[in-house]
């Protein structure tokens, strides 16, 4: 049996059965029949002495109220208990719920992607910043920070990172080899091919693939530790106990991994130029000794100190760009992967772009 509405002057009476308001009643909102609403000041409702009123009697009514009162009219409500009375006037200040907002347009979306880049922008700088202060007090041994942190730091950026550094520059060099020796071996130029691996590696690949390997490890790593610590309030700990994070979690990690990546890039570069060799002997019919010294001979110092310098650099910003999405991260799980993998990417797009400057500074420098 479905509630009945009846009119009765200015007073709507609504009789609700012995079932109570209807789900399926509540489903057909008042706002979708022929309400007779015009000059109505009050709704009774009849219903038994003994009936139990739930959060569907509350839901309809409510919305029955909300439509009585459209146009600003003031309707009393007549025969419900006095907690159910304060309960739909509760929900009659709440108002109508918001109308939804039309998505944003594509100028909206790229100013809003926009100014978000920027202030990220700014954040890494203020970072950059905070690092650069710090260097001094670390140097002088006054930074706080844990010694067995640095060491395991230490640790996590260079002797763990030996095995999978040297697989891929071996087969970096490997493939380098093998490209060459197809190509100069058509014009008799084959002791060429120690030339082509030996500045390759030195000036480009050794540095770009260190910096990559490390970025997937260990600045992975980095900003999982760190986001890890954001969601259990560490880091809002050590900021409630005066220890600045950035002294703390970040300047050992920068100064670690800037300073381990040059050695690590000299040892990329010997397992890139031995890789090459085993392919280039038995291909071109060269000896080893014959491959050294053309290596030697190509390969000047101004391309390990380019090297060097990028693989300095580079092991500063990939701890930077670590550290930084650690310490951005939520409260989450999920937060705790997401600054993963935007560690890994950021970094891998830092590391191309700033050897595309290197480049372009290079190649205006004549060097």
């Amino acid at each position: 049996m479905e509630n009945e509405l009846r009119r009765e002057g200015d007073v709507l009476v609504l009789t609700v059965p012995d079932g109570g308001i209807g789900a399926d009643r509540l489903a057909r909102s008042p706002d979708d029949g022929d309400l007779p609403a015009d000059g109505v000041t009050t709704l009774r409702v009849e219903a038994s002495a003994d009936w139990k009123w739930g959060t569907v009697d509350a839901a309809f009514l409510a919305a029955l109220l909300r439509r009585l009162r459209k146009g600003n009219a003031e309707v009393t409500l007549e025969g419900v208990p006095r907690e159910m009375a304060s309960l739909l006037e509760l929900a009659g200040d709440a108002g109508d719920p918001p109308a939804e907002k039309p998505p944003p347009g594509l100028r909206k979306r790229l100013g809003l992607w926009a100014l978000g880049e920027w202030k990220e922008i700014k954040a890494m700088l203020a970072l950059v910043g905070e690092v650069v202060l710090r260097l001094p007090r670390f140097a002088a041994g006054r930074a706080k920070v844990r010694r067995n942190e640095v060491i395991d730091v230490l640790a996590e950026s260079s002797t763990r990172a030996l095995l999978i550094v040297g697989i891929v520059n071996l087969l970096m060099g490997a493939i380098l080899a093998f490209v060459g020796a197809v190509q100069l071996r058509a014009f008799g130029a084959g002791i060429y091919v120690a030339d082509l691996v030996g500045i390759a590696s030195v000036r480009e690949l050794a540095p770009v693939m260190t910096a990559i390997v490390l970025a997937g490890r260990t600045g992975a790593s980095f900003a999982a530790r760190i986001a890890t610590m954001q969601g259990n309030e560490e880091i809002d700990a050590l900021v409630t106990l005066g220890i600045p994070p950035e002294e703390f979690l970040v300047l050992p990690r920068v100064v670690a991994l800037a300073l381990l990546m040059p050695l690590l890039y000299v040892y990329a570069c010997a397992v890139s130029l031995v890789g090459g060799m085993m392919v280039a002997v038995p291909m071109m019919d060269i000896t080893a000794t014959g491959y050294m010294v053309e290596t030697q001979a190509a390969v000047k110092s101004a391309n390990f100190a380019i090297g060097g310098t990028k693989a300095l650099v580079f092991g500063a910003m990939v701890a930077l760009i670590g550290c930084r999405c650690g310490l951005r991260a939520g409260r989450s799980a999920a937060d705790v992967g997401q600054a993963t993998t935007s560690a890994v990417v950021n970094a891998i797009v830092a590391i191309i772009a700033v050897d595309a400057v290197f480049a372009v500074c290079a190649n205006a420098l004549d060097i």
